[in-house]
């Protein structure tokens, strides 16, 4: 069975032989436009510094185009309208990239000749490309239809609609297919006779996952029910597997989850936010970016703000404090410290805005969200964005869970250093407002956008400056 990141690598080696091919037919083009004025022969041309330094350049930058366009994201899931659809977009975007980068000196008097030139280079980098990926694609499909390589997956209900569920998967000819390793049993549901995979306990799966390299989870229970599936997925997040489920009844899961047409069976991927991946790639970069940039220019106020709180209070500058990311994974969040050291002596507190335990400069702090600072470096490290929903300890999610089990949802993304319901609600000092800020996290992850995160970002500036934080 071929591993995701091999099929990864084939698509990537695909695209640099192809776009290394693409430009260096481009040069021949261009050599029968101004092989004249260089007065050379075709090799001599090419073999121009200039030419051999793009020819190695050029093939590169594509590559990051293509990772930005979010195709190797999932190597296995790809349709040929989809292929045709990415490729297209990103061939425009580079062809437009290396006209304004490198061609501009090759314009010549004759406007035709230059629009000729532009559509030649589409042409030829589209036409290159899209048929290696093509290639590619369509090895992969034929081997999934005569079930080369199947997908391991389980699914969690034992019940006759998990058998049902497994007959659909495993039992068609449409790809991909399925290879079901196990049933997991749902508390309270009598297991199905002849299933034709072992039936485990749920608490089983982290391991099965693991040795059987299960890649899919697909919820099936007897009764469709919003708190039961919720409460799966809670369990079901830490695992890192895609979760499915298909889209009958669910309120708020089929309401701000994206559906997917998986070919033959629309599955709901309870995991995944409803954004595209070059969005998702994107999104990633703008993180890295601006976490690097705002960690270099405020290197200084940092630096002041770390004396100002040292010289407060006693205890250390930076807070440290286990927070629950990504798919459920912990993390240690960094914070300027706000309080005294033995603010939560009796146990996890949330904060009131007359607070005594904060500290005089921690009051300055948190009114300006300038606590907040050291988490770019969680950013830069890929535990949190620069936008999502707020993190939460694990004493506080299980007590939200309770009171709203479609707050597990959240861990769909990266948490953020700032978000909607940060910009909407502020800090919460109970329970139930961190509830009723979670309203606002769940209607950010169904308009999820580069520019709806610019928007939360300008708001953010406003509230930093205008000292509007609590």
């Amino acid at each position: 069975m071929i591993s995701e990141k091999m099929q990864r690598l084939k698509y990537v080696a695909t695209d640099l032989i192809t776009g290394g091919a693409a430009f260096f037919l481009f040069n021949g083009y261009r050599f029968s436009i101004f092989g004249e004025r260089v007065g050379h022969t075709f090799a001599d041309f090419v073999g121009m510094p200039k030419l051999l330094a793009e020819q190695i350049i050029i093939p590169l930058v594509l590559l990051c185009i293509y990772w930005l366009s979010g195709y190797y994201n999932h190597p296995f899931k790809k349709s040929r309208l989809q292929e045709f659809m990415t490729t297209i977009f990103s061939s425009v975007f580079a062809t437009l990239l290396i006209f304004l980068a490198l061609l501009t000196n090759d314009l010549t008097l004759i406007v035709s000749t230059n629009y000729l030139m532009l559509v030649t280079l589409f042409g030829i980098l589209f036409s290159l490309t899209y048929a290696g990926r093509l290639l590619v694609t369509s090895l992969t499909l034929r081997s999934m239809r005569r079930h080369r390589w199947r997908e391991s997956a389980v699914i969690v209900g034992a019940s006759a609609e998990g058998r049902e569920m497994a007959a659909r998967l495993s039992g068609t000819d449409k790809f991909p297919n399925y290879a079901i390793v196990a049933f997991a049993r749902i508390p309270g549901e009598k297991d199905a006779p002849d299933l034709q995979a072992p039936v485990v306990e749920l608490d089983a799966l982290a391991s099965l996952i693991a040795d059987k390299n299960v890649k899919q989870i697909f919820i099936a229970p007897e009764k469709m029910d919003d708190r039961l599936v919720l409460s799966m997925v809670n369990r079901l997040f830490p695992l890192g597997t895609t979760i499915r489920i298909a889209p009958d009844t669910l309120d708020y899961v089929t309401s701000s989850i994206h559906l997917q047409d998986i070919y033959a069976e629309p599955f709901v991927d309870l995991t995944s936010p409803k954004v595209s991946e070059a969005s998702k790639n994107i999104k990633r970069l703008i993180d890295v970016v601006f976490s690097l940039i705002a960690l270099a220019v405020l290197a200084i106020p940092m630096a002041w703000i770390a004396v100002s709180v040292k010289r407060g209070s006693k205890g250390p500058v930076l807070y440290r404090q286990q927070r629950i990311g990504y798919r459920q994974k912990p993390f240690n969040i960094l914070k300027f410290r706000t309080m005294r050291i033995d603010a939560e002596a009796a146990g996890p507190q949330l904060t009131s805005d007359s607070d005594s335990r904060v500290t005089p400069v921690g009051r300055t702090l948190r009114k300006y969200r300038l606590d907040e600072l050291p988490q770019f470096w969680n950013v830069l490290r890929g535990d949190m964005s620069i936008v999502g929903p707020r993190p939460e300890r694990a004493f506080f999610i299980r007590q939200i869970v309770d009171k709203a089990p479609y707050y597990t949802l959240v861990h769909q993304v990266r948490p953020g250093i700032t978000s909607w319901g940060m910009v909407k609600y502020g800090y919460a000092s109970s329970v139930d407002e961190m509830v009723a800020r979670t309203r606002y996290d769940l209607i950010y992850l169904s308009n999820m956008s580069i520019a709806v995160d610019f928007k939360i970002m300008i708001y953010t500036v406003k509230t930093v400056v205008t000292g509007q934080g609590k």
